[in-house]
């Protein structure tokens, strides 16, 4: 292995597989303790998701409904999949940015990390927004019935629904620093967000109405303005790190500036 090759991180493909399979198996690991937590916990993560029936059934006939023998089994595999996805992200996330890292420059290393390190706890808080905000949900589109009317839900199809309005949110918030990260890998530059913001802000309007009922306006700008923020902070990041990028090339050119100043 030349010099280059190893202040690149590059390695044979021999070890690329050996590597992929190893970080695979950590991610996998991770993933089925928190699949077994989830599982253990089913019942209690069930209880919390069926708190908005519960509070319909105070006003109609309102509950959770299974259509087939095997139904409530499913129901609790399905809360112990998300669950282990949820809980297992600082791992997995983990492991997929190291994977990465060893073809990334000394800096470019450093950046991977910072975003990994970063992407949990956005993850875990958009999960988190999520899981505050499906309650609200609920109410709006069940709603739209009569008080006459019952309100009988299977579950599993309402539990698909919150998790992958948990999932979704998750998944937002972590989008930022996506943007972040490929402008420190310079693949996107601030400018070209910046021109771009109208765009992108469009695009979280129309993502927070699809994971959101269209009637429940308010649900739409609770999920659209934590994400707004974010990717105005990405604009702010990214900005700052394009200038610093700018006067390191500028002083590297012309190091009489910089010793004179």
């Amino acid at each position: 292995m030349t010099a280059g090759t190893a202040a690149r991180g590059t390695m044979p493909l021999a070890d690329h597989l050996n590597e992929a399979r190893r970080r695979g198996l950590r991610a996998a690991v991770a993933l089925l303790v928190g699949v077994i937590a989830g599982f253990v916990f089913a019942d209690q993560i069930l209880d919390v998701l069926r708190a908005p029936i519960e509070e319909l059934a105070r006003s109609r006939q309102a509950s959770l409904n299974y259509d087939t023998v095997t139904g409530a089994f499913d129901v609790e595999l399905k809360i112990a999949l998300f669950s282990g996805i949820i809980v297992s992200s600082p791992v997995w996330l983990r492991e997929l940015f190291a994977y990465i890292t060893p073809g990334l420059t000394r800096r470019e290393r450093t950046y991977a990390i910072g975003f990994s390190a970063a992407a949990a706890p956005l993850f875990a808080a958009g999960c988190t927004f999520g899981f505050l905000l499906f309650p609200r949900m609920v109410s709006v589109l069940t709603g739209f019935s009569s008080d006459q009317d019952s309100t009988l839900l299977n579950a599993s199809y309402y539990v698909d629904f919150v998790m992958k309005i948990v999932l979704a949110t998750g998944v937002a918030f972590v989008l930022p620093a996506v943007l972040v990260m490929l402008n420190c890998l310079g693949i996107v530059s601030a400018h070209a967000l910046r021109r771009s913001w109208r765009l992108i802000v469009v695009a979280i309007t129309l993502f927070s109405a699809l994971v959101t009922p269209a009637a429940d306006v308010l649900s739409m700008f609770l999920v659209a303005v934590p994400m707004s923020a974010l990717f105005g902070a990405a604009l702010l990041i990214t900005g700052l790190h394009d200038r610093r990028a700018a006067r390191r090339t500028l002083d590297s050119d012309h190091p009489e500036l910089s010793s004179t100043s």
